[in-house]
């Protein structure tokens, strides 16, 4: 069995920290937008934990850089890592560190052969609910002439825009907010194709699942048909051969009723004579 190298037992190792790295990007991502009121030092700590965690994550990137064999294919390769950490340096918004930490922490998410499509789906769908509700709110709360205001308002504004169903009740205003709703409407739109494609896959897997045991099934009954006529045809050829058999000597080959027999006279049939028996016993 291939051992596996430095930089595949690096990602297997880290997956977990920095998915709780995440977690905790998460949390200090949604305290200032859900409670905008909050002191100042909470505030920080907050804008520290997200800084924090995208260094981690940019760490991470330049360790798999050095651990890599050919460093020109893993930087093409991986140009979206490479763009998640760059992007925030850019231009240090927070939404632009919302956006390289869910690009990073999706990488790495794909990365892991354990989580299957499903969790994936569920995930990605809560995460974008989740990250896109605040977004928003803090895109739209100060707008002049927003009307997303609160976190119930977003969530349920979320909801619509990812389900492409669109009441209008609450949209966004500012540029920025409407650029978070494309993505958002994109996001939808893969995700639920992406839904119907793995329900579909199942239903088609479980036709061919069926049809594969009707057609051993059909199989088995046909060799079974095959094997009883062949042992029919071999019962016919013994028989044949016992029938065909020379009894004892001086013993006839086959029995027969003797004369007056008391179950032919109860019948009513005539007695069987032999061959043999005088002209006087038939006119008897």
């Amino acid at each position: 069995m291939k051992e596996p190298s430095r930089k595949s037992r690096w990602e297997r190792r880290t997956q977990a920290p920095l998915l709780v790295l995440a977690v905790a990007f998460a949390v200090a991502y949604a305290v200032p937008i859900v409670a905008p009121d909050a002191s100042p030092a909470v505030q920080r700590a907050c804008t520290h934990a997200e800084w924090v965690v995208w260094a981690a994550f940019a760490v991470d990137y330049l360790v798999r850089l050095c651990l890599a064999g050919d460093r020109r294919v893993f930087v093409r390769t991986h140009w979206l890592d490479l763009a998640a950490v760059v992007l925030p340096l850019v231009q240090p918004l927070r939404l632009l560190r919302l956006v390289a930490t869910l690009m990073l922490v999706g990488r790495r998410a794909r990365m892991a052969p354990q989580i299957r499509l499903t969790t994936y789906v569920a995930g990605a769908v809560v995460g974008l609910l989740m990250f896109g509700s605040l977004a928003v709110l803090s895109v739209e709360r100060d707008a002049p002439n927003g009307n997303i205001k609160n976190l119930g308002d977003a969530v349920w504004w979320s909801f619509t825009t990812m389900t492409t169903v669109g009441y209008g009740d609450h949209s966004p205003t500012t540029g920025l907010g409407r650029v978070l709703a494309v993505g958002l409407m994109l996001s939808g739109i893969a995700l639920l194709g992406v839904v119907t494609a793995n329900i579909a896959a199942w239903f088609i897997a479980r036709f061919e699942r069926d049809d594969r045991v009707e057609l051993a099934q059909t199989a088995a009954i046909t060799a079974l048909a095959e094997e009883v006529r062949a042992l029919r045809a071999e019962v016919a050829l013994l028989r044949g051969a016992a029938g065909s058999a020379p009894g004892p000597a001086g013993a006839p080959a086959r029995e027969e009723h003797h004369a007056g027999a008391p179950e032919d006279r109860d019948r009513g049939l005539p007695a069987v004579v032999p061959a043999s028996a005088p002209l006087s016993d038939l006119a008897g």
